[in-house]
């Protein structure tokens, strides 16, 4: 029977705190542009996912559509992994990165 160590309750090992460490702070959603999706169909998403007034939606999309990306949302790891695969879920590409 082989013993496994414990770490005891309120205990941090380095690794977890490092772990930690590296996903708090603040998290950027991008949007890529692709030549499938339509800009109305783009700036509907938008406002569903994201729950963005029209004018902002359609500001959102239009950069995408020239730049070729755009930042549109920023805030914590968790929500901001939700919001990629939602994106994903309407077709569309898009990606996470941290702040730096």
């Amino acid at each position: 029977m082989a013993i496994h160590p414990k770490i005891t309750s309120g205990t941090v090992t380095e690794k977890e705190e490092q772990a930690s460490t590296t996903l708090a702070g603040a998290w950027n959603v991008l949007v890529f542009d692709d030549p499938v999706n339509l800009m109305e169909y783009v700036t509907k998403v938008f406002q569903k996912v994201f729950g963005y007034p029209r004018e902002r939606a359609e500001e959102l999309m239009m950069t995408v559509h020239v730049a070729g990306k755009a930042l549109v949302w920023t805030g914590d790891r968790e929500p901001a992994e939700l919001y990629v695969q939602q994106l994903h879920g309407y077709q569309l590409l898009a990606s996470l990165e941290r702040v730096s």
